[in-house]
């Protein structure tokens, strides 16, 4: 079954049943805390690929090494098999065939066992099963695969306050005492705090801003003001970030709930987090391609005619081994990446397609602020011109480049965005 999977979301009815969960005997190391300064995180932005060798062991060397972890996997985000026309086939995508998955993977990377935790939406009231419970006590790791994220809001939490289910106060009581929960796509999602995004097309969002709440129509930009699990709180939380062109869709996510910090997982990357829960909290990136880190403490909105505008937005990205000071606000390249030296010259770094869509933006800075070629300003349109929307990206006074392996590292690049 192909991991690189387009999950099919929405939500069917649901019948709590309990379950009876096999539990082996858990080694000592898995009930204990290995961190006393607290757990890790693994935010991986989607479309995460089987053979991505450094995600999946730092996942494993988190949870206790080769021979050793023990890896719980989630797929509550998940369509069930009967919302699957391909269930019982190897195309299949559902929370049970996704399960049976990410075990074997899980264990091709050498832990020393694999499990699917069976909660989803054909099974919610197994997230307050005490042998659910137990499985989770007795695992060093955790592993959140994609889908839609309310699908974990709705199976692992309840009534309007999403007061913690059994399994969720469990899966939190292992984060704080040492152990890893990594996530891909909506498994990433979903670990965020407050105003988590709940979906929602860029040029519609920002045309009509930011509503509470989640919605059928997949236009809509909607979020819970209550947020997901609240695991990873330095910021806003967005997935498959420049594949998609999300950097308009979490910058107007941003403005309308009043957050000043955003983080951008690009597909194939990862965020990875420890001392969650501690004093000092470590942020650094591995993986293909970049984290986007939005800053809007100095943004300004626009209005042209009544319709919204932005100025001012500070946008860094953080490539493979580069690391992050949440605290103040600072990204800190990789030792030994080279800095570029941009030249100031004549400029043709101008987006022909749209400006919102497959690394648009980011290809922008590199062949254009971070070129030889010296552009000082660059930008492009939106596809949709109803209305039109331009980007305009500028040199801040704090920019710099540094060339990582496989991407650009970059600080400071301001964006505008304004209706044309």
């Amino acid at each position: 079954m192909p991991l690189n999977r387009l999950l099919i979301l929405g939500i069917s009815a649901c019948t709590a049943v309990a379950l009876a969960v096999p539990v082996s005997a858990a080694p000592a190391s898995a009930t204990g805390s290995r961190h006393r300064d607290g757990g890790s995180l693994v935010l991986v932005g989607g479309a995460l690929a089987d053979d991505n060798r450094e995600i999946y062991d730092e996942i494993v060397r988190l949870a206790g090494g080769p021979g050793k972890a023990r890896i719980g996997i989630l797929t509550a985000g998940a369509p069930v098999p009967a919302e699957d026309p391909d269930a019982g086939t190897p195309d299949c995508n559902n929370s049970v065939c996704n399960g049976d998955y990410y075990v074997e993977l899980f264990r091709s990377y050498g832990v020393a066992d694999a499990r699917w935790i069976p909660i989803d939406l054909d099974h919610p009231g197994a997230a307050d099963d005490p042998a659910v419970v137990r499985q989770i006590d007795s695992m060093t790791g955790f592993f959140l695969g994609g889908g839609d994220q309310y699908r974990y809001v709705t199976t692992m939490t309840r009534g309007a306050a999403q007061r913690d289910s059994a399994a969720l106060a469990a899966l939190r009581r292992k984060l704080r005492g040492g152990a890893v929960v990594a996530g891909t796509s909506a498994g990433a999602q979903i670990m965020a705090g407050r105003d988590m995004v709940t979906g929602g097309s860029t040029e519609p969002g920002l045309r009509d801003g930011a509503k509470p709440g989640y919605f059928e129509d997949p236009d809509v930009l909607g979020y819970l003001p209550r947020g997901g699990f609240g695991f990873f709180t330095a910021g806003l939380v967005d997935t498959h970030f420049s594949r998609r062109g999300r950097e308009a869709r979490a910058i107007r996510l941003a403005s309308d709930t009043g957050r000043t910090r955003v983080f951008g997982l690009d597909e194939n990357t990862a965020l990875v987090v420890t001392g969650v829960g501690g004093r000092r909290q470590s942020l650094r990136v591995l993986g293909q391609r970049g984290v986007g880190v939005l800053d809007l403490r100095r943004a300004r909105v626009t209005d042209r005619a009544g319709v919204w505008g932005i100025e001012g937005v500070r946008w860094s990205r953080l490539t493979a081994g580069d690391a992050y000071v949440a605290p103040r606000w600072t990204v800190v390249p990789a030792a030994g990446k080279p800095r570029v030296r941009p030249a100031t010259g004549p400029c043709a770094a101008v987006s022909s397609e749209d400006v919102f869509y497959d690394y648009a933006m980011v290809g922008l800075v590199e062949s254009g602020l971070a070129a030889r070629t010296g552009c000082v300003t660059v930008g492009g349109t939106s596809y949709e011109k109803d209305p039109m929307w331009s980007a305009r990206l500028s040199r801040g006074t704090g920019f710099a480049a540094y060339r990582g392996t496989t991407a650009i590292t970059f600080t400071d690049v301001v964006i505008g965005i304004r209706p044309v």
